[in-house]
């Protein structure tokens, strides 16, 4: 199987492919070399072989796996090279960043990063921003530095920083950035992405004014404080646009994506998936350009928005107009057909999640769509046989998802459905069972706990459920699938930190958050591999090492599985093979 016709593969059906693919196995007397990589251990999750000696690729595909006497007596006749370069390094299926948007995790390479936790980079380690002080004084100088660059106070190239958090970094406002340069353009994005923060100078630059916002609906309006500069959830498509026109210019921008491949690759990626992937034809002709190519080490998969979908367009031409985006990625990108994105609450980071018992100083969530909006996409997709993903954060967001799904399953019942909750920041335990017995499955962000639930214990929360966010444990116990994943830049996009994240739960002050829902190294490991793979539907392509799948693998100096709980996020990754290639990281020394 030729590797430039997966993209076709993935449009006629995975499924199909991969039995027509396998029925007949590897020819005896084909010609076509076979490479046998052998290793100090092999981790397949293969539930029939779980832990093997060797493993035999032919082209893309792995064709055998067993011990070397089992190999080559199955592929006996074949012309066989054993491939040893592995015997000091572990062999694991090949990790699956589950949820991703290449162009928010370019950010961290594109911006000044002043953030609530330790980000380490290729470039180094970026320390947090412990308090206030600290962060307004990195802040400033961070403004100075900028200036001296651009060789002018009144310069119109504009200063962005990123990672700002009011709860850590107390509240900043159009004032205080007005104060910091009086001249120069300033944006902050706050630590969600889910908000951003401009002086006076940087509104002039782009045009923002009242008359602007007066044509936005009552509900955009109602999330835009003009005099703070402020704009967050759905306030912020009136900024956007016109910000992000700027910020992500090509000169900028795709280096920016070339070092975000690099960083996934050294995170042992073998997948990307984007679920809400782009609809703006500039920035997917840009992700294409550099994650398209065929050097490429990984695949990029995305998924649509059906928030702006339902929102541009009229009912009747929902899935047509959806279905037109799934040609606009090329090469190693490419739409996965029937699935979908749709939008909940707000962030858990600005503390915008809508939560049925409020909030402790009385402020309340938002809805990133609007539940009349929410229920109609919903049943739009549900009705066109879409698994439908939904970013949730808040148990009343929750609520919502659960209610809709409950509702369209009485209206339309559909078998394997597999709706993907995503994120799940808080929840309830009746409402785990709940989405067990309607057949949702959980796609998780691990790391919230890690950074978020010492504070939020004590701040706007409580520790009853700030302790328990992310309850990947009751979920597990549930029956309940659940995947892992990052959302660069809302957690480092490197799985390896998002198992030790979910195995541990250690918060940046050293506290175990909510014992009770950590999860073991082996359900760690799936929901990054096969559990991942599942969430996207593409179980029977990848996620295990095993006959008839792709050949995806990521090398490994050690076993996350054997190893110390708290050793397995550094664990060094050697590389990858994907797809039969053979992709070292690129250091200094390779």
């Amino acid at each position: 199987m030729k590797r430039s016709s997966i993209e076709k593969l993935t449009i006629l059906g995975l499924a199909a492919a991969w039995t027509l693919s396998c029925t007949g196995g590897p020819k005896p007397n084909s010609g076509t070399p076979v490479v046998v990589y052998t290793a100090r251990e092999i981790v397949t999750l293969d539930d029939e072989r779980p832990m093997v000696e060797a493993v035999a690729v032919e082209g893309d595909r792995i064709v055998a796996t067993g011990s070397l006497e089992d190999i080559r007596r199955e592929l006996s006749g074949r012309d066989i090279t054993i491939d040893g370069r592995f015997e000091d390094h572990v062999l694991i299926p090949g990790l699956i960043n589950q949820h991703e948007h290449a162009w928010l995790a370019a950010l961290v390479f594109m911006t000044e990063v002043i953030s609530i936790e330790d980000w380490m980079l290729p470039d180094g380690v970026v320390p947090r921003a412990k308090d206030a002080a600290d962060y307004r004084r990195r802040l400033r100088e961070a403004v100075a530095r900028h200036t001296t660059r651009t060789g002018s106070s009144s310069s119109t190239e504009v200063f962005y920083t990123w990672g700002f958090h009011q709860l850590f970094h107390g509240e900043l406002s159009r004032a205080d950035l007005d104060e910091l340069g009086p001249s120069i353009p300033i944006v902050v994005m706050q630590r969600s992405v889910h908000e951003l923060i401009m002086n006076t100078r940087a509104l002039e630059l782009f045009g923002i004014d009242q008359g602007l916002i007066d044509k936005a609906p009552e509900s955009v309006r109602a999330q835009i404080n003009l005099a703070k500069g402020h704009f967050w959830e759905q306030g912020q498509f009136v900024a956007v646009p016109l910000v992000f026109r700027d910020l992500y210019r090509p000169d900028r921008y795709l280096p920016a994506l070339e070092r975000v491949e690099r960083y996934w690759h050294a995170a042992g990626s073998t997948l990307v998936a984007e679920p809400g992937g782009l609809v703006a034809p500039a920035l997917v002709a840009a992700q294409n350009k550099v994650m398209g190519d065929a050097a490429t080490p990984f695949r990029m998969y995305y998924i649509a928005d059906g928030k702006t979908m339902v929102a541009n367009h009229a009912e009747d031409r929902v899935l047509a107009e959806t279905e037109a985006l799934f040609g606009s990625a090329k090469g190693m990108t490419a739409f996965l057909p029937k699935r979908v994105k749709l939008f909940a609450d707000g962030a858990i980071f600005s503390q915008l999640m809508r939560m049925t018992e409020g909030y402790l100083d009385g402020h309340h969530g938002e809805w990133l769509m609007d539940p009349q909006d929410f229920a109609k996409a919903f049943r739009i997709y549900w009705d066109g046989g879409y698994q439908i993903h939904v970013h949730q954060n808040g148990d009343a967001g929750l609520d919502l998802v659960l209610d809709t799904l409950e509702a369209n399953m009485i209206r339309n019942p559909r078998q394997d459905h597999r709706t993907v909750i995503v994120h799940f920041g808080f929840s309830r335990p009746d409402q785990v069972l709940r989405l067990s017995k309607l057949g949702a499955i959980v796609s998780a962000n691990s790391f919230y706990p890690i950074v978020l639930a010492d504070l939020y214990s004590e701040v706007g929360i409580g520790p009853a459920r700030a302790q328990e966010m992310v309850r990947l444990g009751d979920v597990l116990r549930a029956k309940v699938s659940i995947s892992l994943h990052a959302d660069m830049p809302m957690a480092p996009g490197q799985p390896l930190l998002l198992m030790a994240s979910a195995m541990n739960r250690k918060t940046v002050g050293g506290n175990i958050a909510g014992p009770n829902q950590r999860i073991s190294a082996e359900e760690a490991l799936r929901a990054v591999t096969i559990d991942a793979a599942y969430s996207l539907r593409l179980e029977d392509q990848i996620g295990t090492i095993e006959p008839g799948k792709l050949a995806n693998i990521t090398v490994l100096a050690a076993n996350p599985l054997t190893v110390a709980k708290d050793s397995v996020a550094g664990i060094e990754v050697w590389g990858t093979i994907h797809e039969g290639r053979v992709l070292p990281v690129r250091t200094p020394d390779r």
